[in-house]
């Protein structure tokens, strides 16, 4: 495998989630970014299930949009009775849409 910008976060990727898990009590905050839109996902490891899931609209991939997106999962996560997660960035930087998201999910009230 060549080493690139993109395999090295991969293996990034790999060495955090065999340490980060969702459990029922504390699903996982999973985040991803794509070049047109900003996910976010609640999963709960132990029973392969995705909990809640927001996205942005298609063409909206900015810190407002993350924004927006981060209090959606935080409205949806409490209907869902999650109040505690633990965070995957996805190996990114706690930076940027990332770190608004967090916040914003934070400020609607989940604790991670």
């Amino acid at each position: 495998m060549s080493v690139t910008k993109h395999n090295l976060r991969l293996a990034r990727k790999r060495r955090i989630r065999a340490r980060v898990t969702g459990t029922a009590a504390r699903p996982r905050l999973t985040v991803f970014c794509s070049l047109q839109r900003v996910y976010a996902q609640v999963i709960d490891d132990t029973a392969g299930k995705t909990l809640v899931s927001v996205s942005s609209p298609v063409g909206k991939k900015n810190i407002v949009a993350a924004t927006k997106v981060g209090e959606e999962i935080a409205k949806k996560a409490k209907d869902a009775k999650v109040t505690a997660v633990v965070f995957d960035r996805n190996a990114r930087k706690y930076h940027g849409r990332i770190k608004a998201l967090a916040e914003a999910a934070r400020a609607g009230g989940l604790k991670f």
